[in-house]
């Protein structure tokens, strides 16, 4: 198969497309550099996500678009640009995307397109899953856009996927960046530590966009979690176990809130996700707890 892939380069590009290239399948690359892209059996494209639709030679061939690409959420303090960035990123990125498409000799038969569990905004303890409302605020807002923009390849006759990403635990990403005060041993919760954590591990979330791309059973939103949430707190304490340090240095919210800013609100509202169509359309998730997710990622 063929496949066009966005943010090939990525956390979570790099993986899948290593994946799919074991198995023999080719790609078509767009990068805003593409001489960074090393992948076998590939071909670069250039693209500018929010200013314009891809070339059209990039469409040849094609039977799958996986789009991964978007501004990182906690990169930077969410000033009014940023916020703009994140935002035009991932909606106007999709919207020239998909035009492409539409534009294209053959529509792909499946597109799979990025979203995520901000989709659902705060929600407390309420266990939310595929079939709930989103929530309010920045992040949920742009989410509901990000995914109209996707659902617009359906009257292509292509099935849309859209994978509500949690927190991807691997060798690189979020664990990556935190590990350093844990080992130190001055980690802690932050804020509360009651708000609930969704997160998976590299290797499902690679999993569950392979189980996305090959299922014709799975079509619309899939959230890409663990099927067992963790509160903050319990995250910290089970990291703190997997590394044999203390966790007992907690961050408090006013500090959060002085450091961050409005991006504080990204760790500190709490998604109680459960990955529902996952489990409904066969899905067997490898790390299913959280133990044994970080005894894999730091022994």
């Amino acid at each position: 198969m063929k496949i066009l892939v966005t943010g090939a380069t990525g956390f979570i590009g790099q993986a899948l497309c290593k994946l799919l290239a074991a198995e023999g399948h080719e790609f078509n690359v767009l990068s805003r550099r593409p001489e960074s892209v090393a992948l076998p059996d590939s071909t670069a494209f250039r693209w500018n996500p929010e200013a314009e639709t891809p070339p059209v030679e990039a469409w040849a061939g094609v039977e799958a678009v996986i789009h991964l690409a978007g501004e990182p959420v906690a990169a930077k303090r969410w000033t009014e640009e940023q916020k703009r960035r994140i935002r035009d990123s991932r909606v106007v990125g999709t919207r020239n995307l998909v035009k492409g498409m539409q534009q294209a000799e053959q529509p792909a038969k499946v597109f799979i397109s990025s979203s995520a569990v901000g989709f659902y905004g705060n929600r407390g303890d309420e266990q939310v899953d595929e079939r709930s409302a989103p929530g309010t605020g920045f992040f949920p807002d742009v989410c509901t856009a990000w995914e109209r923009e996707a659902q617009a390849a359906d009257p292509l006759g292509t099935r849309v996927v859209l994978a509500r990403t949690g927190v991807v635990l691997g060798n690189g990403g979020m664990l990556e960046k935190i590990l350093l005060p844990f080992k130190l041993g001055v980690g802690g919760r932050l804020g509360s530590g009651k708000q609930w954590f969704p997160w998976i591990h590299l290797d499902d979330m690679v999993g569950l966009l392979h189980h996305a791309l090959f299922n014709d059973q799975v079509s619309g939103a899939i959230n890409a979690v663990a099927p067992n949430s963790v509160t903050n707190a319990e995250f910290t304490k089970t990291l703190g176990r997997a590394l044999n340090r203390p966790t007992i240095f907690p961050v408090p919210e006013f500090a959060l809130r002085i450091l961050m800013g409005e991006l504080a609100n990204a760790a500190l509202d709490s998604q109680r996700v459960f990955p529902t169509v996952a489990l409904e359309t066969g899905y067997e998730f490898r790390y299913a707890a959280l133990q044994p997710a970080l005894d894999s990622l730091l022994r």
